[in-house]
């Protein structure tokens, strides 16, 4: 049957669509922009319908009905990193969490540690040949593609076509909508003075020629703006964004220099403004690819001078980076942090940096502390970290004994808590 009729007869409304739904299932849905907006609302109106579906994602970045601490025996939100829309459900208990590294999550969909019976995506338009691109949340969803019972696209003609192991064929979708709003656009983070003295920091430290990882936050922007002058620099990321798009503009990245996969930026998902979805639409310099190829420390530590650059919370004197909690109330989550520095570990000439401001709450409270606070989940471990910045400088830890690397941060600590943390570190035998 030609692609176009099987387009026709799989298109249907939202309110159609949702009912590929059973009860106890779990729907996948893409990290971000990737979500579906029209699907999510139309499961979010018929939520008193069913029991037990969860929605399973890493980042929700709107707060949809169905997020309802009054039905979720209805339909119950399970993050895999929480942001804004999931937070305070986290926190509250009613939203769960399945700890993961974000380049394993396509194995556990793959063996069913991880349920996948319907994936709600948004799509490109599809081509000549019938495929979609699932371009802005290739993610883990590929995988959950492979896996489903049923696949329900949201196709926009503002997602953009993007080249990768990303694209969808009619025939493995079992319903679809239409919608025209345009993508969501999630701007620069706020850069200030602090941000900018650490960004500085870690920018005097990338070479000419290296490949980057750069994560989202005002830190990792402010190292990006101060790039411009580096030669040849590639990108391979799990996140595409404005940061990035600015320095493909002035020239700075090329990606000519890369081992592996030379001439391409490579990603797992996009979240930025429309200029950079416009920028992603049939580019051959991009390609978007499942997480597990994105994320994996052995393929990406295949660059030389892999760069990564990821923010923390808190920094213990022995390196231990608590990244995704307050003590115990869960903040955030893992996300690629690991991968990425294990993999620049990996890399000939590879940095991780991990990134924090030195102080938190107005100045009255050490981001670096003897220990982290009780329950802190840690992210990445004493064994991985190597690079710490804050707005006073840089320890490098890796290779380090304990002495040492107390020593080290201690020094880049603000200097109205160096005392009282030289104290706690000898009361503590570490100095």
């Amino acid at each position: 049957m030609a692609v176009n009729e099987l387009y026709r007869q799989k298109r249907c409304s939202a309110a159609d669509a949702v009912r590929h739904v059973r009860n106890g299932d779990t729907i996948i849905v893409p990290t971000g922009a990737g979500e579906p907006p029209t699907l999510l609302t139309a499961l979010s109106e018929q939520r008193r319908s069913f029991r037990d579906v969860k929605v399973c994602q890493i980042l929700a970045v709107r707060k949809y009905a169905y997020i309802d601490p009054e039905t979720v025996d209805c339909v119950r939100h399970v993050a895999l990193f929480y942001g804004s829309a999931t937070r305070a459900g986290g926190q509250a208990g009613w939203i769960d969490f399945i700890p993961n590294y974000f380049s394993e999550i396509p194995a556990q969909i793959e063996r069913g540690q991880i349920g996948a019976e319907v994936v709600f995506s948004l799509a490109s338009p599809m081509d000549d040949q019938g495929y979609f691109s699932l371009s802005i949340g290739t993610d883990y969803t590929m995988a959950a593609v492979a896996k489903a019972r049923a696949v329900v696209l949201e196709v926009n003609p503002n997602v953009p076509y993007a080249f990768g192991n990303c694209r969808v064929h009619i025939s493995q979708v079992a319903a679809l909508i239409e919608s025209e709003e345009p993508v969501l656009e999630v701007g620069l983070p706020a850069i200030g003075p602090v941000q900018e003295a650490i960004g500085k920091h870690v920018a005097d430290l990338i070479e000419d020629g290296s490949t980057l990882q750069i994560g989202y936050g005002g830190i990792p922007d402010a190292v990006v703006m101060q790039l411009t002058d580096k030669r040849d620099l590639g990108i391979h990321t799990e996140m595409i964004g404005d940061g990035i798009l600015s320095l493909v503009e002035s020239g700075t990245v090329t990606s000519r220099c890369k081992n592996y996969l030379p001439g391409k930026i490579i990603a797992t998902f996009a979240l930025g403004s429309q200029k950079l979805y416009r920028f992603m639409h049939r580019n051959p310099a991009l390609e978007m690819h499942p997480v597990d190829f994105t994320n994996d420390p052995m393929l990406a530590g295949q660059n030389d001078k892999l760069v990564s650059i990821n923010a923390t919370l808190q920094v213990d004197l022995l390196g231990q980076c608590g990244s995704e909690s307050l003590g115990s109330s869960p903040y955030s989550g893992t996300g690629g942090q690991a991968d990425f520095v294990r993999a620049a570990n990996r890399s000939r000439g590879g940095k991780s940096f991990i990134t924090l401001p030195a102080t938190a709450k107005n100045g009255t409270l050490s981001r670096i502390a003897p220990v982290l606070s009780p329950g802190t989940h840690v992210t990445t471990s004493k064994n991985d970290v190597n690079y710490v910045v804050t707005e006073f400088g840089v320890a490098q830890l890796r290779g380090k004994s304990g002495k040492q690397r107390a020593q080290e941060l201690i020094g880049i600590a603000h200097p109205a808590f160096r005392e009282e943390l030289r104290s706690q570190a000898k009361a503590m035998h570490l100095i």
